[in-house]
């Protein structure tokens, strides 16, 4: 079996290739290796940027540093492929309202890039959509409560409002993507997949005030440096360990029923960014500093998935719960503190 994982040197592409490779398949990284978002977080880029591929190198993973916009150099190594997971992308809505240009052509171009490849190969893919989406009108449907915001019914399905309420270009970027899957499924009859996903966290993530909030505060956390809270810091979601995510891709590939799917841990995960905190705390036994500054445009203050349809249809559901994957992100950053020196 030959995979190909977009954003393969990436904290889920990394993951999802280390697992594919010890089921024995033929494993292909297809990664820009960009710098631009690990700039941000203060941390040594370089040590960063390449311990993801050093791990990758060591387990056999082939590498290649290419880009998903570039059409002809993806098909070279997409057409010979059974099995595509997209998990390429800009993910961040601070840097998607600064650069709206690298936003729309590594979100849209580059996943239009992959389904005309999937079209004329006839490949199955699951590309990687958000819960942003869904847009931020749902900030209007909660209720504050002691530590985190309450919403009623709490999980949100497949069929709620889309993009509606204070947009950025990121929601507009990862929108389009969902739907040229959609409309793909639709016209070609492919076996496609958009998942929805949540507040993914892990091992091997690099998380800084931009993306990647959880591993963000563990990281800050052990570190010793103060966390940074945009608006009340009651803020939820259902988060979800990149270990689940995984096999939803796995579950995908075994079932191949095409949809949108939401991809989230659901009621039992949800947890509020002053909750989150308080877990760290208690894992490592000290307090950590946080810093409060007002709230950013765009932000989705409350989401959980509901994932009836990927239980009914793929037979996933997310197992790890908070206390557990916090816990082995905070060890996974406890080893390697190296990683993460400001200087």
């Amino acid at each position: 079996m030959k995979v190909l994982v977009t954003g393969g040197a990436g904290f889920a592409g990394s993951h999802t290739c280390e697992y594919y490779k010890k089921q024995g398949a033929k494993v292909i990284a297809y990664d820009n290796l960009t710098k631009f978002e690990l700039r941000r977080t203060g941390y040594s880029t370089e040590k960063a940027r390449f311990y993801n591929v050093d791990f990758l190198k060591k387990i056999g993973v082939n590498i290649a540093k290419e880009d998903i916009r570039d059409r002809k150099t993806l098909e070279s190594y997409a057409k010979s492929s059974d099995y595509i997971i997209h998990t390429a992308a800009q993910p961040a809505m601070t840097i998607s309202w600064e650069d709206p240009e690298l936003d729309f052509s590594t979100n849209v171009v580059g996943t239009f890039n992959l389904l005309e490849i999937v079209r004329k190969y006839k490949i199955p893919m699951v590309s990687c959509a958000t819960i942003h989406i869904y847009g931020n009108k749902i900030n209007q449907e909660v209720r504050e409560g002691k530590t985190r915001y309450i919403r009623r019914p709490e999980e949100i399905d497949e069929g709620h409002r889309l993009v509606e309420g204070v947009l950025t270009p990121l929601h507009a970027s990862k929108r389009t993507g969902d739907l040229y899957v959609q409309t793909y499924i639709d016209t070609y009859k492919l076996p496609l997949a958009s998942f929805r996903l949540t507040g993914l966290y892990g091992s091997r993530q690099f998380g800084g005030e931009d993306h990647g909030w959880v591993a963000n505060f563990a990281i800050r956390a052990v570190m010793g440096y103060p966390l940074v809270i945009f608006g009340t810091g009651k803020q939820a979601r259902d988060i979800l360990y990149v270990s689940d995510l995984v096999k939803a891709f796995d579950a995908f590939f075994k079932k191949q029923k095409p949809g949108v799917y939401n991809i989230g841990g659901g009621r039992p995960t949800l947890i509020s960014l002053i909750d989150c905190i308080q877990l760290i705390e208690d894992i490592l036994d000290k307090k950590v500093e946080v810093k409060y500054q007002v709230s950013r445009m765009g932000d989705l203050i409350y989401f959980a998935c509901d994932t009836r349809k990927a239980e009914r249809y793929l037979g996933w559901q997310a197992r790890v719960l908070p206390r557990v994957g916090v816990t082995e992100l905070v060890e996974w950053v406890k080893k390697n503190k190296k990683l993460f020196k400001i200087s």
